[in-house]
């Protein structure tokens, strides 16, 4: 994409794509039965039936994918076009891919069937690309992003099949298929497109403003406050509940943990917007694989705890070291807010599954564990089968998360390698982390013309004033001009000032 003619060529695939959905939807998804009209004879023909009793979290679930990931990643400072744009791009793409490879796995006599659930899960699977795309944030073209979501929704919807139905291990809120699957697929990635030694460097953009964070802070509230949707929407009854309370706790202990650590950590003891805005939700991706279990209040704390520490030293001392050593720009630090706490969530299942009995969850356990119910003599499961105990499904949980790894490393680094030696566009270091290659930014061009209007004005202002003065009138204003930008440039003009810098 060198030329305006391959720009434009870009965005002819990304239409093709969207008409090749078009297709696909048209050959393969019908509605399900159960938002269909009934029958005229039919008993309750003609009243509404009781369908979207999910519509609620659905719309939290929509708030958190298209706002608060979206306004997460604004902080960049020249790249909020971008990071929002590009969010509400990827997602309503993913969308539709979604529908269709989870469909694929799940099909009905050759239809995939469409419902309020379907949408849900498919909303929860455009969080996968979009957790990746903060690793790798500024650094890549749309049609990048648009190849790395399509192979990468392919590769979730099988994972999550092999971890959900085959393995039969518990994740409700995702943690281990949707947040540790997005991070380390998208590290992986930007493994490979890593810049060379001595372009290792932090460009001069990748970075934030006053104005920035601010507005990543809004992204940042957004998911804090529906998180509890998030993590319980897939979940019933009294689990669902759960889910929600444990959730709700795990992210106020992450928050507290978070605001002292930073301040313990940070230069001069003075907290850090990337603490705050980041690491304040690492409880809820922390306690999501085990959200809906019996943890207790005490244990949904401890988690939040223990997430919040983790992310504030991953932030602080692990991603630094990571770009000095490996070259791996985590942008938005994405290994700190979702790889490492579902790492915890991982193995908090794995402890509380080799706790779990029948007398302790009682009807719930064939729901959250359905692996350890006895064996119905027709039904066989392809590792290990039914009738496991607690500490055999304890060892699946971790087998989950172990395969989850090796599959979304590897998929991360043949997509990483395919977006780097393929005859993609990739992009230089000076055009990183920049609205301006692909969208039309009206405040990019202000600082020359300004400083031009601004020099013109005190020239004439000089010459009129100093006609006798012909030094006066040859001064050259524009270092002067330059040395006191912050004085001239209106202070109340903070995106101005924010994009000229």
């Amino acid at each position: 994409m060198h030329t305006p003619a391959a720009k434009v060529s870009g965005y002819v695939v990304l239409m093709i794509v969207q008409i090749i959905f078009l297709v696909l939807f048209w050959l393969f998804v019908r509605y399900e039965k159960t938002v269909l009209p009934l029958a005229i004879d039919a008993e309750d023909a003609g009243s509404a039936n009781e369908h979207v009793s999910k519509y609620p979290q659905f719309q939290d679930i929509q708030v958190m994918i298209f706002i608060g990931f979206g306004f997460l990643m604004t902080f960049l400072r020249k790249y909020g076009y971008s990071a929002t744009g590009f969010t509400l791009f990827m997602a309503a793409l993913v969308v539709q891919w979604a529908v269709l490879m989870k469909g694929f796995l799940h099909m009905e006599g050759g239809r995939i069937s469409l419902s309020l659930e379907n949408i849900i899960d498919a909303d929860i699977a455009a969080a996968v690309p979009l957790i990746s795309m903060g690793a790798l944030l500024g650094r890549t073209t749309p049609i990048q992003l648009l190849c790395m979501s399509i192979f990468e929704v392919a590769l979730f919807a099988a994972n999550e099949y092999l971890a959900l139905h085959v393995l039969s291990i518990c994740d409700c809120g995702g943690s281990i298929t949707v947040h540790a699957f997005g991070a380390y697929f998208g590290l992986a990635v930007a493994l490979m497109l890593r810049p060379a030694g001595d372009q290792n460097e932090a460009g001069k953009l990748e970075g934030a403003s006053y104005t920035s964070d601010i507005f990543a802070m809004i992204g940042t509230t957004f998911l804090w406050v529906y998180w509890p949707s998030f993590n319980s929407v897939l979940a019933d009854g009294a689990g669902g509940e759960r889910a929600i309370l444990n959730t709700f706790l795990s992210l106020a202990a992450a928050t507290v943990t978070t605001f002292v650590v930073s301040a313990l950590v940070s230069h001069e003891n003075k907290l850090d917007m990337v603490h705050v805005q980041n690491s304040t939700l690492a409880g809820g991706v922390a306690v999501g694989t085990v959200c809906n279990l019996l943890l207790g209040a005490h244990g949904a704390v401890l988690i939040g705890i223990i997430a919040g520490t983790v992310s504030v030293l991953g932030y602080r001392y692990l991603t630094p070291w990571m770009t000095a050593n490996l070259r791996l720009h985590d942008t938005c630090g994405v290994h700190n807010l979702h790889g490492m706490p579902a790492l915890i969530s991982a193995i908090a299942s794995a402890i509380y599954a080799s706790m779990a009995t029948v007398g302790e969850y009682q009807s719930e356990l064939q729901d959250i564990f359905p692996a350890m119910v006895g064996s119905n003599g027709t039904e066989t499961k392809i590792m290990g089968g039914l009738g496991r105990n607690a500490t055999s499904q304890a060892g699946y949980q971790l087998f989950g998360i172990a395969v989850t790894l090796l599959i979304a490393i590897g998929g991360g680094i043949l997509t990483g390698g395919a977006l780097k030696y393929a005859s993609f566009r990739n992009l230089k270091k000076d055009e990183h982390h920049q609205d301006e290659h692909y969208w039309e930014v009206p405040a990019a061009e202000s600082k020359e013309e300004y400083l031009n209007m601004l020099a013109k004005l005190l020239d004439d202002d000089a010459a009129a004033s100093n006609s006798n003065s012909q030094s006066a009138a040859n001064f050259n204003w524009r270092p002067f001009l330059l040395r006191n930008w912050n004085a001239i440039v209106p202070a109340n003009n903070l995106y101005v000032r924010g994009a000229l810098h």
